[in-house]
């Protein structure tokens, strides 16, 4: 989950030697690509655009290091035998995945491209990135899945998102943790609970390696 096809020799020739490339690389078609020689020789002379995005802040000094830490306690929670509010061992093949934060701002629609060219895929894009709502969207997950993971009553894994959402404060809105119902202990709630704590394990992998990627320098290229 989450990870879930060029410009006329005379054109070119008045253009200089960036516009000549240019048209060579592009060929002449017929029917309704008659027009993307020229289209693809404009594109190539036109001035580079001046960025659309407001420059981003600099990632959280911490965010790197909280992000390893919630990964390590989300990765030790799973891999209990058993916990005191689960009657059984969480395993992920035995349970249904369940996506608690795809109605709003998210790690994945908040850091990744929409018009990812690797498949289906979503990959980090510098040139479409930007730092503010990515962090944004790493606040509400977590914001997201600390009202249900509460109910695991795993303090290390609380503490672990308390520290993260501390290192991302700036970012993140003021809003209060969403309303969950009341825990009860039937097989049900339990199963929906593993399948969380899993969908959460998964998305820490993905907000550590955001992190990694932001705190490097070809982020800021």
């Amino acid at each position: 989950m989450e990870q879930r096809g060029a410009g006329g020799a005379g054109g070119a020739g008045g253009a200089g030697g960036a516009g000549g490339a240019a048209g060579r690389g592009c060929r002449q078609r017929a029917g309704p690509w008659a027009l993307l020689p020229s289209l693809c020789l404009a594109l190539a002379l036109a001035p580079t655009p001046a960025p659309a995005l407001p420059p981003p802040r600099l990632p959280p000094p911490h965010g790197l290091n909280r992000s390893r830490e919630l990964l390590a306690a989300a990765r030790a929670s799973i891999l209990q035998p058993q916990s005191s509010t689960l009657a059984f061992k969480c395993i992920l093949e035995e349970i249904d995945l369940e996506d608690i934060t795809k109605n709003q701002i998210n790690t994945i629609n908040a850091c990744t491209s929409e018009d990812s060219k690797t498949g289906n895929c979503p990959t980090l894009e510098r040139s479409a990135l930007n730092m503010n709502k990515c962090l944004q969207g790493i606040y509400e997950d977590l914001n997201t899945y600390r009202a249900e993971l509460k109910k695991l009553n795993d303090q290390k894994v609380l503490a672990a998102i308390d520290e993260m959402m501390e290192a991302l404060k700036s970012h993140g809105r003021s809003v209060q943790q969403p309303a969950v119902s009341a825990w009860n202990s039937t097989f049900n709630e339990q199963m929906r609970l593993c399948s969380i704590l899993h969908a959460f394990h998964i998305r820490t992998v993905t907000i550590h390696r955001v992190m990694n990627y932001l705190s490097s320098p070809e982020s800021s290229l």
